[in-house]
């Protein structure tokens, strides 16, 4: 392949075929791909193909033969755009839970310091959208496949942007789809079983050393102090050139957050910075309040200091960022008039952040009823329809079951599958197919009651079969029933 490149005939390079363009590779990759996919790349003027075996539609083009077809995608990636990585600063964040809320949060610190300094609006990619400077879209992957991400990071530098923050998949990890990406900073968040299937990992080890292969790629390694497994994770992060930890009940983190305290759902906390001096960040003891509601992003805020004092960000501009940031689709609040109905959009999607979202509403809400409106998606993560059944049967007055994302997956299966588990905890249930339908009759019933509405936010494309179908978002459906 390395030939092909030099050849300097490659203008482009895309498994998607209708981006092909004259002179483009193309990559033949996926469970869905299809032979037509070739012949329309053709058509559109493709000059040679990758793929793991021949096709009689690709006659008459250079056909490019591989072992492994995610390898090739890394390789072409690099060939074709170089490392292009070394041109930003890069900072990877991954972890079972927190990984959307600690990205926006870096992008409003990073956003508000370039404001400040003359600098471009940061990049971003993330499970909620994807910014470059040239793309902004809503994204399908938490983490995009490696020739999406570097065609980004591209966009990126040609746009004279100096920061990409970003999301990284357990999945990402153990696939390649970020191989080879140095990481000025690497994040590491906390740790619990989720997406255990036979397509993604077949065990938590799995899935817990994909996640800690994100230190072998980092300058930087930010450890939460809080979260299960440090002795593995403290130990794999001694692959990073030097490790930053932060803590809300450890006193010896190197950012540790204290004097916690909500009012009115606004969180409130002092952080104390101390001993990375090696890094050149001075001792710093701060006031920090959040824009964003909830106690449980308390850990989500002390990993974006952490991360942005490891890049000398002043604290005006940590601040600033932290105070105005709201994430769009998490822990968003909606009330009516009276109060008594209460909805809450959150993307809590795995045991870990639904308990989480759960004591949050609790603490904030000790004298009202729950319910929750919620899926699990298809063809994965199998054990978070006992888990969030469990969770929402033993919490919540009732549970509105409804879709998110089946895919190719029976929608009837998976929500008789919740069901079942939801009953056995004692709670009430109704399925309700269409999510909009459940979102609605959740709050008309709703009476001195929250209603989490999870998973979903503010997204607004639901995967049915293999198609992704625009509906309402989550929180366009609350605010219509709220007025």
């Amino acid at each position: 392949m390395k030939e092909l490149f030099k050849s300097g005939k490659i203008t482009g390079i895309t498994y998607n075929s209708k981006e092909v363009e004259e002179g483009f590779l193309f990559i033949c990759k996926g469970v869905h791909f299809k032979e037509d996919y070739l012949a329309e790349a053709v058509r559109r003027g493709a000059i040679a193909y990758v793929s793991e075996k021949e096709y009689a539609a690709g006659a008459g083009i250079e056909a490019v033969i591989v072992d492994d077809i995610r390898d090739a995608m890394r390789e072409a990636a690099e060939e074709f755009y170089g490392h292009v990585y070394e041109k930003l600063h890069m900072t990877g964040i991954t972890g079972t839970k927190g990984k959307s809320s600690t990205t926006y949060f870096m992008v409003g610190i990073l956003d508000d310091y370039m404001a400040g300094t003359g600098g471009k609006r940061s990049a971003v990619l993330s499970t909620i959208n994807n910014y470059d400077g040239i793309t902004d879209e809503e994204s399908h992957l938490t983490t995009p496949e490696i020739m999406q991400f570097y065609k980004h990071m591209n966009n990126a530098v040609n746009c004279g942007i100096e920061y990409m923050t970003m999301e990284v998949s357990s999945q990402a990890l153990k696939v390649g789809r970020v191989e080879g990406v140095q990481f000025d900073v690497g994040c590491f968040l906390n740790i619990s079983p989720d997406h255990i299937s036979t397509i993604e990992h077949l065990d938590f080890d799995d899935y817990f050393n994909s996640k800690l292969r994100l230190f072998k790629q980092c300058k930087v390694a930010c450890v939460n102090l809080d979260c299960d497994g440090q002795d593995r994770i403290m130990k794999a992060a001694k692959d990073a050139g030097s490790i930053v930890t932060f803590s809300q009940h450890d006193e010896n983190a190197n950012v540790y957050g204290y004097n916690i305290e909500s009012v009115h759902g606004k969180i409130h906390f002092d952080v104390k910075v101390r001993g990375l001096e090696a890094l050149g960040v001075k001792d710093a003891d701060e006031h920090i309040e959040l824009a964003a509601f909830g106690k449980l992003n308390v850990e989500n805020a002390l990993a974006a200091v952490a991360i942005s004092v490891v890049y000398g960000i002043p604290f005006e501009y940590i601040k600033s960022g932290l105070g105005r940031t709201v994430v769009p689709g998490r822990m968003e609040l909606f009330a009516s008039k009276d109060g008594k109905k209460i909805a809450l959009v959150d993307y809590a999607h795995n045991k870990l952040s639904f308990e989480k979202l759960i004591d949050t509403v609790k603490f904030e809400f000790p004298d009202k009823k729950y319910a929750t409106v919620m899926g699990c998606a298809g063809g994965k993560a199998f054990s978070r329809r006992e888990e969030l059944g469990t969770i929402a049967g033993e919490n919540c007055v009732k549970t509105y079951i409804t879709e998110e994302d089946h895919g190719e997956e029976d929608l009837m299966k998976i929500c008789n599958e919740i069901a079942h588990y939801v009953a056995a905890a004692g709670g009430d249930y109704e399925i309700i197919p269409n999510r909009v339908d459940a979102i609605k009759k959740a709050i008309s019933e709703a009476d001195d009651t929250v209603v989490m509405i999870i998973a979903k936010g503010r997204e607004t494309r639901q995967k049915r079969g293999i198609e992704y179908i625009d509906t309402p978002s989550d929180v366009d459906v609350a605010l219509e029933m709220l007025g």
